[in-house]
């Protein structure tokens, strides 16, 4: 089951945040992604916390954040 409340809150204040911080519209989008797929993921209205977002974009030996042509040969 899927509960999109507060899905869109939480993109655009994380994509706000992401720009604010001086990421690019492409990272910041990203990001608000990842964020907003854990929300729906939980019941009612939910906070994200730091661990799960990493839990998501971070694997080893690949950066989920990084231009798409980054390492490419």
């Amino acid at each position: 089951m899927y509960d999109v409340t507060g899905a869109g809150d939480t993109a655009l204040a994380v994509f706000a945040l992401c720009l604010a911080a001086g990421a690019t519209r492409s990272q910041a989008a990203q990001l608000a992604n990842v964020t907003a797929g854990i929300v729906v993921g939980k019941r009612g209205t939910a906070c994200v916390t730091v661990e799960e977002i990493l839990e998501r974009i971070v694997e080893p030996g690949k950066d989920l954040l990084a231009p798409a042509h980054a390492g490419a040969a």
